[in-house]
């Protein structure tokens, strides 16, 4: 009887011992692994969940949501969680959703990085260099410069808001993962770039946004390919840069100018997309009409004045002033000033206006010479000394000239200067008015009669004169007969002899005795001749004392009128 209570004992105890080996071994299968729990109750943030073990496990609400969402739990819902202990110090189960959705996550990540397939995740917050995205349950790095095509101003706007990603890198030992969501947008951006261009045609009207902006013009992103908005072609009106009316990250309307299908170019225009200025241009800017505009560009040659939107018309250097030459156009006009203009031209082929700036104020030589008259004499102040003569302000406006040739009589050169200064008032006449050269002549030595004119009518072609050398030169003799008037002797007219022709035989100051041979009425000058005057007396002498036929030589007969000569002349 002992006997048979004893074996059941062992028997009792054996099969204790199993069960309780049976369940330690359950308990052990089960922890590190993902098992599924029925929610029994919420309390204070916490979900209690029912996993099968002696103890409930709790687990924050925060975990079966991702984040920035509100958790949509009720009691009895069915969860699967990670047991990470059967027991803690207080003897509940210890628990985890996250590591649960964490564990189910890497499988389906390292299936989709295998797959190259795209992953959908959350960006939940800043680290340095990124972000953190939320890739249903495992944490990924998203490297700054793998958020976008181009730099972003803001990523608020991306984050809590579930977006395709690219898996770069996958590391389940380290648990490192590295995503790219630019990725995603350039294979996108590839996939619409190559239905645009499949579809463009010119004259197409896109939206497309500014990427780049450079001193030519704006390179304008179309939805993957790119295309040039030249800074011509951004407005009628003159742009100098296109940063003036374009920048990055703008939103634009845009035309196709031009499509080059073999290098892809694409040519684009804002301005063709409004209506054109120049169209109405012919009646709206007559030739003599007077306008008002503002300067936009001021250049060497010129300023340009826009008279109405994205028409423009030049003023150039010539027609800006009546008075001022040779002065540059920024120190008549300066840029965006107001100024009236009379339309001088219009081209409408080559879109060009030409505009007077000028003709818009009275012409003050056409006034100076409506109020003055040839030979008038008139009063004015020496404003500028030059090496061919005065300037002498006429008006607020305008300067005659006195030329260095009509100061004096009998002074030449810059010698007439001397005695004259600047600031100095002096009278002069009036020689000559050219409105169309603009230029007034003056003369000061007009004021008082010529006396070499004087002289000039005092004599005669013919008469027999003394001069006095004042240069001597390898054509000739430089003469002055009397005070004022002068003359030139020809090498051929020096002598009768041609062996005497010699200039090297006279001196300066020294006297000779020609004829006349022509008078220059108009610059009173004499041209003169020794040759004749010896003819004239070689003839004289045959004459009054005999002739060759006679027997007398011709050296008895000039003897005899020299002497004769002599004879009468006075003491």
């Amino acid at each position: 009887m002992s006997n048979q209570k004893d074996d059941e004992n062992l028997l009792v105890e054996e099969s204790f011992a199993d069960l309780l080996a049976e369940s330690f071994s359950e308990s052990t299968s089960i922890e590190g692994s993902v098992v599924k729990g029925k929610i029994i109750a919420i309390e204070a943030e916490h979900a209690i969940i029912d996993v099968g073990l002696k103890s409930e496990g709790r687990i924050p609400l925060k975990e079966f949501t991702a984040p920035g969402q509100d958790p949509e739990l009720q009691v009895g819902d069915n969860v699967e969680v990670y047991v990470e202990r059967m027991e803690d110090k207080d003897g509940q189960a210890l628990l985890s959703r996250e590591k649960a959705r964490r564990e189910e996550a890497w499988v389906i990540l390292e299936r989709a990085f295998e797959a190259q397939e795209r992953v959908t995740g959350v960006i939940f917050g800043r680290v340095k260099g990124g972000f953190t995205v939320d890739l249903s349950g495992a944490t990924a790095f998203l490297p700054g410069s793998q958020v976008d095509i181009r730099p972003i101003n803001d990523v608020n706007a991306l984050m809590g808001a579930p977006q395709p990603f690219q898996i770069l890198k996958i590391d389940r030992r380290r648990g490192n993962i590295v995503v790219s969501r630019r990725a995603v947008l350039e294979e996108s951006r590839a996939e619409a770039r190559s239905e645009l261009v499949s579809n463009l045609v010119e004259g197409q009207k896109l939206k497309g946004v500014v990427k780049n902006i450079t001193d030519y013009g704006a390179f304008v992103d179309l939805g993957g390919v790119d295309g040039l908005l030249h800074v011509t072609d951004i407005a009628w009106r003159r742009i100098n840069h296109p940063s003036e009316a374009l920048k990055v990250g703008q939103t634009v309307d845009v035309q196709v100018i031009r499509f080059n299908e073999e290098t892809q170019r694409i040519s684009l225009g804002m301005k063709q997309l409004q209506s054109d200025p120049w169209e109405n241009a012919i009646e709206k800017f007559k030739t003599g009409t007077r306008l008002n505009g503002r300067v936009t560009n001021i250049t060497d040659y010129g300023a340009f004045v826009e008279l109405d939107d994205g028409v423009e018309g030049l003023v150039h250097v010539s027609e800006m002033s009546w008075t001022k030459k040779n002065i540059h156009p920024g120190k008549i006009v300066s840029t965006s000033q107001e100024v009236e203009v009379v339309v001088l031209e219009v081209d409408l082929t080559k879109r060009r206006i030409s505009l007077g700036l000028k003709q818009a104020t009275d012409n003050p030589w056409e006034e100076f010479d409506t109020n003055n008259n040839i030979g008038d004499v008139i009063k004015g102040e020496i404003n500028n000394i030059t090496e061919f003569g005065l300037f002498v302000g006429l008006t607020d406006d305008i300067d005659g000239l006195v030329h260095l040739s009509d100061i004096s009589w009998s002074s030449s050169g810059e010698e007439v200067l001397e005695g004259f200064k600047k600031g100095d008032n002096i009278e002069a006449k009036i020689l000559d008015i050219d409105l169309e050269k603009e230029r007034i002549s003056l003369g000061i030595k007009q004021l008082t009669s010529n006396p070499a004119a004087d002289a000039a009518e005092k004599v005669k072609k013919g008469d027999a004169v003394t001069c006095v050398i004042t240069a001597v030169t390898e054509q000739g003799l430089e003469v002055r007969v009397g005070d004022s008037l002068s003359g030139f002797i020809k090498r051929s007219d020096l002598a009768r002899d041609r062996s005497e022709q010699r200039v090297e035989r006279f001196a300066v100051d020294e006297k000779v005795d020609a004829i006349i041979s022509q008078i220059d009425s108009k610059n009173n000058k004499l041209t003169l001749s020794i040759k004749v005057r010896e003819m004239a007396e070689e003839k004289q002498a045959m004459a009054e004392f005999g002739s060759s036929d006679s027997g007398a030589s011709l050296g008895d007969i000039l003897g005899a009128a020299l002497a004769k000569k002599e004879d009468t002349s006075p003491e």
